[in-house]
This record gives structure tokens, sequence and C-alpha cells, in this order.
């Protein structure tokens, strides 16, 4: 290796370094203040940093709260997939169960990541395309279980009312053009109340009236699997 090069890889592996640091610093800023108050210029100040300097890793907050929120999808994504593969030998609705519990264990171990991707908007932020093949992770692991059940044992119709058929057969075209419309806009019903029930579970509006809150959630989770349609072995 020239002298030049072990140069380079030294900038390179500073620059990574650094950038986990500010990102390290962010998250704690998330935690004591949320994404709305996010500040570039503490985070420098918190490193020792000149604000000059930071820019020269996230020109600007947004930029920071994108690697933020890339980081987070992926590292739910990676929780999903790992409970999908150490379960691969079960049934559909237990592999189904299984991911949700790790969707839920992911949330509770990483409150104020899952409030930056699932809480409230951050003002004056948009979401670039960038964070979508993040985001998707833990829906193509849902996915994959139902398309495998749809080409194996197969999938129990959900019922589907006349008015709501036109926007079903838009959402499996765009999303699924491989299963029945009817699982589709099952799919996307199941998707929004497992997040709810984490959400709900995370933000405190089960206090007092969820106990057994594991049990609670791991039920919800089958009911929500057989409205998929997983209902065979």
């Amino acid at each position: 290796m020239s002298t030049a090069q072990g140069a380079k890889g030294a900038r390179a592996r500073a620059r990574i370094e650094v950038t986990a640091a500010i990102k390290d610093e962010a998250r704690g800023q998330l935690a004591a203040e949320g994404a709305a108050k996010l500040s570039l210029r503490a985070v420098a100040r918190e490193l020792g940093m000149a604000s000059s300097a930071l820019y020269r890793y996230f020109p600007s907050r947004d930029d920071l709260l994108t690697a933020l929120i890339i980081d987070a999808y992926n590292s739910l994504g990676e929780a999903a997939e790992a409970a999908r593969d150490t379960a691969a030998d079960a049934g559909h609705v237990r592999r189904w169960t299984v991911v949700c519990e790790a969707v839920r264990a992911w949330a509770l171990a990483h409150p104020h990541e899952y409030a930056l991707i699932y809480g409230s908007p951050v003002p004056g932020y948009t979401a670039p395309d960038d964070t979508i093949p993040a985001a998707a992770r833990v829906a193509y692991v849902f996915t994959g279980i139902v398309r495998d059940a749809h080409q194996g044992p197969g999938l129990a119709k959900p019922p589907l009312p006349a008015e709501l058929r036109p926007e079903a057969h838009r959402m499996a075209a765009e999303f699924a053009p491989d299963l029945p419309p009817e699982t589709v806009a099952a799919f996307v019903a199941a998707w929004a109340e497992l997040f709810g029930l984490v959400g709900f579970e995370l933000f405190g509006q089960f206090n007092r009236v969820v106990e057994d809150r594991e049990t609670f959630f791991r039920h919800a989770a089958e009911r929500l699997a057989h409205g998929v349609g997983l209902v065979f072995p």
C-alpha cells in the first residue's frame, strides 16, 4: 500500500468515526429534546467541533435527520429480518407473530428512534425518497410471509366491500400485484393496526388499561395474521 493510499484510508476511517459520533450525539438530543429541537450547532458544541466543521459531514439539520431516520428504519428492518429467519421453519401465523413481537421489542428498546420514524412529523421536515428503501424493509418481511402462504398452502381471502374493491385493486397493482386485492387491503389495515398497537404502548395510551401487555400484544398480532388470511398451519 502506498503512502497516499494509507492516508486516504485513514481519512476515510476518521470520517466514519466522526460521522458516528455526530449521529450518537444527535440521538442523545432526540432523547432529551425531541426531533423538532435537533440543532447542528448544539451537536457541534457537545462534540467540541466548530459548526463549520460539522457542516462538512451534514450540510443541514434535515440531512442529519434523514441519516438518523434511515439508520432507524434499517435497524428495525434488521430486527424484523432476524426474527423472520429464526422462525423460518414455523407456520405462517407463527412467523408473522414472531416478527410483530420483534417490531414491538425494537420499539421498546429504541423509543426515541421509533418516535422519529412513526411519531409526530417534524415541523418543516419532509423525508426524501432516500428513506424509502430502508422504510420498506419491515413491509417486505411481512409481505414475504403472506406471499409464501399464497404460493404454498394458500390464503383465506378476507371479505372486501364492493365500495372498497376499486381502491383494493389499485393498491394491489401498485404494491403487490401477485397478491389478491382482498389480501392487500387487509394487509394495509393490519400494518396500520400493528404500529397503532406499538405506538399506544410506547406513548402511554395503554396505561391503566392493559397490564399484561406482552400477552395482549401476542394475541392481537395473531388476530392480525388471521385478518390478513394466514389461517392455515
